[in-house]
């Protein structure tokens, strides 16, 4: 049943208050050749969990929360296992399922708010893996044809959070469920300090894939708070990508910087370089950087869209300002 004026507060992780002019809750790609096809709504916006957008005004069209579940073996043998999960499977919920069928491939991406048809929208990844990595192909609805259609790994178009749904295909699609390959024969991916530093620390020198999971949990509950606590959407900004040429100039300037390699180039801390500028813990009405993590821009409370984006603003503004950089948003902004 189509709802109408319906609060989206509660649909999005930075809890800002806005409202859907129609909402859907969606649970059978099925229905979606009714819904669509009658080109009766302006636009139409396909949320998981909220957690990676936020809202800066009522949205004018249909929002469609996506709640399709159900986690299917498509095909295993001794080495891989290929799944098929619904698009509106909570991400952390399918790892922990993995991790604990000691499949391998995403261990590293425990915690990760969203949904699991979300998570190639952005082409997640934290500690060294990433959605690209793992994903085999995944089926979508279009929008505009109003059929199902499938799109390969390489079709997606992934390159560093971000993906064919984040640009050419931006709103065209409605994304249904995907499948994964994952592995049986688990090796660690320690290429982050953080997990290194961490596993030295507790003695542990091969660490399975369930104390991979568990302390990439650890850690990220010790720099993020809590949605559920303070709204927000994890990271805010993307870290600057830097040719080598650009990078050597940077770093004879900014000798402490955080950064780390990338293909060819290097990426730097977004989180080191807003930090640098004095925002972390700054409060300006009711957003601020979060005390522990200057990444992160969190509603203290009441906050609208507009206060948000504009707080954000003042920050990309006083990174150019210092740094001669530009920061890029990593969050939806509608």
């Amino acid at each position: 049943m189509i709802q109408t004026n319906r609060s989206l507060k509660n649909y999005n992780t930075m809890k800002v208050d806005a409202n859907a002019e129609n909402f859907y809750i969606l649970n059978d790609k099925n229905v979606l050749t009714d819904i669509c096809s009658s080109n009766r709504y302006k636009n139409i916006l396909v949320i998981g969990s909220g957690s990676n957008i936020f809202f800066t005004k009522d949205f004018e069209g249909l929002v469609i929360k996506n709640e399709i579940s159900g986690i299917e073996i498509l095909y295993e043998d001794n080495n891989t296992v290929k799944v098929k999960v619904g698009a509106g499977v909570e991400w952390h919920k399918f790892v922990m399922y993995a991790v604990n069928n000691h499949w391998a491939g995403i261990e590293n991406l425990a915690l990760i708010p969203g949904t699991v048809g979300a998570a190639p929208v952005q082409n997640i990844g934290a500690y060294g893996q990433e959605i690209k990595d793992v994903l085999l192909n995944l089926e979508a609805f279009d929008i505009s044809k109003s059929q199902a259609v499938n799109f390969s790994n390489s079709e997606c178009k992934f390159s560093y959070r971000n993906s064919i749904f984040k640009q050419a295909a931006k709103n065209k699609f409605i994304i249904t469920s995907v499948t994964f390959k994952l592995k049986k024969n688990f090796q660690p991916n320690l290429t982050y300090s953080a997990l290194i530093n961490t596993f030295k620390s507790k003695g542990i020198s091969e660490p399975t894939i369930k104390q991979i999971a568990e302390t990439v949990i650890e850690i990220r509950q010790s720099k993020l708070p809590d949605y559920l606590v303070l709204g927000n959407c994890g990271s805010f900004f993307t870290n600057p990508f830097l040719e080598k040429s650009e990078f050597d100039e940077f770093i004879v300037q900014n000798p402490t910087a955080t950064f780390f390699k990338f293909g060819d180039g290097f990426k730097l801390s977004a989180g080191w370089l807003i930090e640098q500028c004095g925002w972390k813990g700054k409060i300006i009405g009711n957003v601020g950087c979060y005390k522990d993590h200057a990444l992160v821009i969190v509603n203290y409370g009441g906050a609208s869209g507009k206060e948000i984006f504009n707080f954000s603003q003042l920050i990309i503004k006083s990174v150019y300002e210092k740094f001669g950089i530009t920061l890029n948003y990593e969050v939806n902004i509608l």
